[in-house]
C-alpha cells in the first residue's frame, strides 16, 4: 500500500503530464500539412479562371473537332464524314492557297515589324533623355490604339486609285508605277501586308524598348572602353539581352499573321481572285455563307495545328534554354 508521500508525488506527476499532453495536442501543423493547405488554397484561387478557360476555350475546340468529322449545314441532322473534310481541305486548291497566303503574311506581319522595331527601339534608347524619344514612341505606338477596322478603312482609301499613295507617286514623277494596290492580284497581298506591318510595329517597339531599358548601362560603357562600336554593341549586348521580349514579339506577330481576319475582311474581303484569301476569312465564308460547317471546322483545326507547329519551335529557338 502506497504511503501518503508517494500518493502525493503520483498526483503531481499526473498533473504535470496533463499540460504536456495538451501542449502536444495544440502543437502547430507539420510542414506537410502547411504545404497541402497552401496547395489547396492555390487551386481554389485558380479554379474560377480554369472554369472560364474550359468553358470558352477548351470546350469550343472540342466541339470544333467534333463538327469536323461530320457533314452538317448547321440546321439539318449531321451525317458522319470521318476524315473526308480534312481531305477536302488539302485537296481544294482554294483552301490550300489560303493557307499559303497566311504563311506569306508572316513576312509582313512578323519579320518586317520585328526588324524595324529592333532598329527603332535601339535608336530611341540612345536618345532616351530627349523629347524626341517621347514623340517617337507615341507616334510609332499610335497604330496599336486605332481599331483594326478603322485602320483597314483608312488604308483602303490611301491605297485606292486616287489615294494618297498614288498621288505621292505622281508628285515625284513615278505616276507609271501607280495602280489600284488592293485591286491588283500581284500587289494586293503585299499591300495588305504593309497594313499589318504598320499595325504590328508599335507593339514590337514597345516590348523591345521595355527589354532594352532593363540592360545595365555599365555593359555599354565597358564595351566602349574595349573599343566596340554601335553595331558591335547591338549584336553583342542589346540583341542577346532582349531575347525574351523578341520571342514574345515573334510569337504574337506570327499568330496574328496566321489567324488574320479583320484587316483583310475590311480591305479586300479575300479578293481580287482570292489572292488575299486567308484561312480565317475562308472559315467565315464556309460556315456562314456556304453552310459547310464540317469543312469550316476541319480548316479551323488545321489552322490551329499549323499555328502550334510554327510557334512552338520558334519559342524554343528564340528563348533557348529558358523555353
Amino acid at each position: 500500500m502506497a504511503s501518503p508521500s508517494q500518493a502525493a508525488a503520483s498526483a503531481r506527476d499526473v498533473g504535470a503530464a496533463a499540460p504536456t499532453s495538451r501542449r502536444r495536442a495544440a502543437a502547430p501543423p507539420t510542414r506537410g500539412k502547411r504545404r497541402l493547405t497552401a496547395t489547396v488554397a492555390a487551386y481554389v484561387l485558380v479554379l474560377p479562371a480554369a472554369l472560364f478557360y474550359i468553358a470558352f476555350v477548351i470546350s469550343p475546340i472540342v466541339r470544333t473537332a467534333q463538327y469536323s468529322l461530320y457533314e452538317w449545314d448547321g440546321i439539318s441532322p449531321a451525317t458522319w464524314a470521318g476524315l473526308a473534310n480534312y481531305v477536302q481541305v488539302f485537296a481544294n486548291p482554294t483552301l490550300v492557297g489560303s493557307i499559303l497566303n497566311s504563311f506569306e503574311l508572316i513576312l509582313y506581319f512578323s519579320v518586317v515589324p520585328v526588324i524595324l522595331g529592333l532598329f527603332a527601339a535601339n535608336v530611341i534608347r540612345g536618345i532616351a533623355t530627349s523629347r524626341l524619344a517621347t514623340v517617337a514612341r507615341t507616334v510609332l505606338f499610335l497604330p496599336q490604339v486605332i481599331p483594326l477596322v478603322a485602320a483597314g478603312i483608312m488604308w483602303t482609301w490611301q491605297l485606292s486609285t486616287k489615294g494618297v499613295v498614288n498621288q505621292f507617286l505622281e508628285l515625284v514623277g513615278l505616276g507609271a508605277v501607280a495602280r489600284a494596290w488592293l485591286g491588283d492580284t500581284q500587289t494586293a497581298l503585299p499591300a495588305v501586308g504593309v497594313i499589318g506591318a504598320w499595325v504590328q510595329l508599335g507593339l514590337c517597339l514597345l516590348l523591345l524598348l521595355a527589354g532594352m531599358t532593363k540592360i545595365d548601362p555599365a555593359l555599354y560603357e565597358a564595351a566602349r572602353i574595349d573599343g566596340a562600336g554601335p553595331v558591335r554593341e547591338f549584336f553583342s549586348i542589346t540583341l542577346p539581352s532582349v531575347r525574351q521580349e523578341l520571342a514574345v514579339c515573334v510569337t504574337i506577330t506570327v499568330i496574328s499573321a496566321l489567324a488574320s481576319f479583320d484587316i483583310i475582311y475590311i480591305s479586300t474581303q479575300g479578293g481580287p481572285a482570292n489572292s488575299t484569301l486567308v484561312p480565317g476569312l475562308q472559315i467565315y465564308y464556309l460556315a456562314f455563307f456556304q453552310r459547310d460547317i464540317g469543312t469550316a471546322s476541319a480548316l479551323a483545326m488545321v489552322l490551329m495545328v499549323l499555328v502550334l507547329l510554327v510557334v512552338i519551335p520558334l519559342q524554343r529557338v528564340l528563348r533557348g534554354r529558358d523555353a
